[in-house]
């Protein structure tokens, strides 16, 4: 796999916004972001309401994201290209969505939101409606997935990484300094974690770094063992998202997963170990 596979630039997001079989498809952390302005032909997916189950903290069914996709007018042939605000936090937790479920064209702009304003590209009010389609998704890759158990059990065993900021690791915060200072119970992080903060794999404009400056940061600097199998995490796992898309999409290392339960959960757990400082 190379960057060309996972990842599109502006200029050819640009070029191809008319093709046929291309799809752009916004996610943004603020989900008002898309309604001020966006993407031409971008239709709109928003993370809190439509793939979240409103009941229980989990995705929605198979049978739920079948029915969304349809009805936003993605077909299984289409390549979708994932754009959003916070250099694709909400973006990047989509694609892992995407890829969850099988679909099996899906890129991200290189950049997102903060490198097509950045650039002065062009951004749209108008509203978007694509004709209705029959999508069917596959049973969930849990091959890309970590659930609680198997979490606990790789401390020690396995790479942990906690991409969160360090006043999060350390359990000086709870969440990032912006947000309510509310959810888990206890601060800390997961022990044997590494603190790689997912931000230092995107460059100024919201690009990601080269491969030769991801495999610096986690290998070199931060010291994950290629040799292991590794699990990400953040607070409610859109952060390690994106650092799930750096190690496994792009630098290719194969045995990766997204705990999306993440901090959230394991903060609130009884009898479970925590550490804190850093």
């Amino acid at each position: 796999m190379s960057r060309a596979d996972v990842l599109v630039p502006a200029d050819w997001a640009e070029e191809n916004l008319n093709s046929p079989g291309v799809v752009f498809v916004e996610v943004d952390e603020d989900t008002s972001a898309y309604d001020g302005g966006h993407i031409a032909g971008a239709v709109k997916l928003d993370w809190k309401t439509e793939l979240q189950d409103s009941v229980i903290r989990d995705f929605v069914s198979k049978d739920k994201f079948e029915a969304l996709l349809s009805a936003k007018g993605i077909s299984n042939d289409d390549t979708v290209v994932l754009y959003g605000g916070n250099n694709n936090w909400f973006a990047a937790y989509a694609y892992w969505y995407f890829k969850l479920y099988g679909h099996d064209s899906v890129k991200l702009l290189d950049g997102g939101r903060k490198k097509w304003e950045l650039d002065g590209r062009e951004l749209s009010k108008d509203e978007v409606s694509r004709p209705a389609t029959d999508y069917k998704a596959k049973d969930q890759d849990l091959s890309i997935r970590a659930f609680r158990d198997e979490t606990i059990a790789a401390i020690g065993n396995k790479n942990l990484i906690d991409v969160r900021s360090p006043d999060e690791f350390s359990g000086k915060l709870l969440a990032p300094a912006h947000l309510p200072q509310e959810q888990s119970q206890r601060g800390g992080h997961i022990p044997t974690a590494l603190n790689v903060p997912w931000s230092k794999a995107a460059n100024e404009d919201g690009t990601f770094k080269s491969d030769d400056d991801l495999r610096k940061l986690y290998v070199d600097e931060a010291g994950l063992d290629t040799a292991k199998d590794t699990i990400a995490y953040c607070r409610i796992g859109e952060r390690s998202s994106h650092t799930w898309f750096a190690l496994h999409e792009l630098l290719g290392e194969q045995n990766v997963k997204n705990y999306d339960g993440s901090w959230t959960e394991y903060g609130s757990l009884v009898g479970v170990p925590i550490e804190k400082g850093v």
